[in-house]
């Protein structure tokens, strides 16, 4: 966190000088104002990049054997760009390392470890171990022993399904 607050003060150093630049190239006939104006713009666009960056840079942090399902992405008021290009703040992954597939009566169930990744100001990952019949697309959560009550059946189309029951 004290990393990012010392490269946004950096950005807007960096964009106030070009600001100071322009400035002085035009023989100082461009308002003084601009140069606040770069580095408060300098300090936003580093922000900026860095929300939109979030996802990237984690996703490349992950083994080659993980595979991202789904990304929950948001619209904030406080941050307008967001209604144009929606932030993703959070994803879901799935190691294939950690899959073990058998046979109940006939239909194929696959045990998992669900991984989810949080942008906060401390990121955060919280996994769940998970039971998916691939037949009827039954989800269980394993954390405290297998409860039914927490049984849940995915939709037909949900990427979970498609990505640990399709052609296996």
């Amino acid at each position: 966190m004290i990393w990012h607050l010392i490269a946004a003060i950096f950005a807007g150093l960096g964009a106030a000088g070009l600001g100071q630049l322009l400035r002085l190239a035009s023989g100082k006939r461009l308002p003084r104002w601009l140069v606040p104006v770069f580095a408060g713009l300098g300090m936003l666009g580093y922000q900026v990049y860095t929300e939109y960056s979030w996802f990237d840079h984690k996703r490349g942090q992950l083994p080659p054997s993980a595979e991202v399902v789904d990304e929950e992405r948001s619209q904030v008021f406080w941050r307008p760009w967001t209604y144009l290009v929606p932030l993703t703040n959070a994803f879901r992954v799935v190691d294939h390392d950690s899959l073990r597939s058998t046979e109940i009566d006939g239909q194929r169930v696959v045990e998992f470890m669900l991984y989810r990744f949080e942008r906060r100001p401390v990121d955060s990952v919280s996994h769940q171990a998970l039971l998916l019949n691939c037949a009827t697309r039954e989800l269980l959560p394993l954390d405290e022993g297998p409860r039914l009550e927490h049984l849940r059946r995915l939709r037909e189309e949900a990427a979970l399904h498609r990505l640990l029951c399709a052609s296996r």
